[in-house]
């Protein structure tokens, strides 16, 4: 195996206990104040949304887990810093978070008439175009600091033309398809299926030691 500097040390922080820290408690109380609010008002959209939102973010993180045991080299994305956990070589419980939040966050900017242009762009496009560059201009901000980091060269703030795609656009497609649907028994089918995919293939993958 040929680790790379930055993978070996999120390897060392990889499901290590050491760290810990009382302020995910506060962290899981705001995610449930956000979703609890939304239920109280049947505000089904942004519930599935953001389940999905959140869910999106598990399978890449998957993949991106899954990219390290097969090349034995580097993960696409790594968080070898500083965490109060780190769950996958690329996801922490703090990144964990922001996602499991940002899905129901970002269908707040979203237009009531989904054929509405902003921009002369559809309000759910501009969001999705407009998001996936806020964020993946975060990423670069963190990565200037070693918080976030990338070993590949075609994946890193020269490259950003896949980070934008496949690194975030993809949530948003998927979170605002759900929110659109015409039905809630559709939009829990979808996000069932999407967390569907994400235990199956943490309890495989888990279980053959790939993660």
């Amino acid at each position: 195996m040929n680790y790379t500097p930055f993978t070996q040390q999120a390897l060392n922080n990889l499901r290590n206990t050491d760290n810990l820290s009382w302020y995910i408690i506060p962290l899981l109380a705001l995610l449930f104040y956000i979703y609890a609010t939304e239920v109280q008002k049947k505000n089904w959209s942004a519930v599935f949304a953001g389940l999905a939102y959140w869910g999106m973010d598990w399978i890449n993180e998957i993949i991106n887990s899954l990219v390290l045991h097969f090349s034995e080299y580097a993960p696409i994305w790594g968080t070898p810093g500083k965490s109060a956990y780190t769950i996958l070589i690329g996801l922490n419980v703090e990144i964990m978070f922001m996602f499991a939040i940002s899905g129901i966050v970002w269908t707040k900017f979203l237009l009531d008439d989904k054929n509405a242009k902003i921009l002369g762009i559809n309000n759910r496009w501009f969001i999705t175009i407009s998001g996936s560059i806020f964020a993946v201009i975060t990423e670069i901000i963190l990565n200037s600091v070693d918080m976030l980091t990338w070993d590949y060269s075609w994946w890193n703030a020269k490259a950003p033309w896949l980070i934008v795609p496949f690194g975030y656009m993809t949530f948003f497609i998927v979170a605002f398809w759900v929110y659109d649907m015409k039905s809630t028994k559709q939009q829990a089918i979808a996000t069932s299926t999407i967390w569907g995919i994400v235990f199956l293939s943490l309890i495989i993958f888990g279980n053959l030691g790939w993660l």
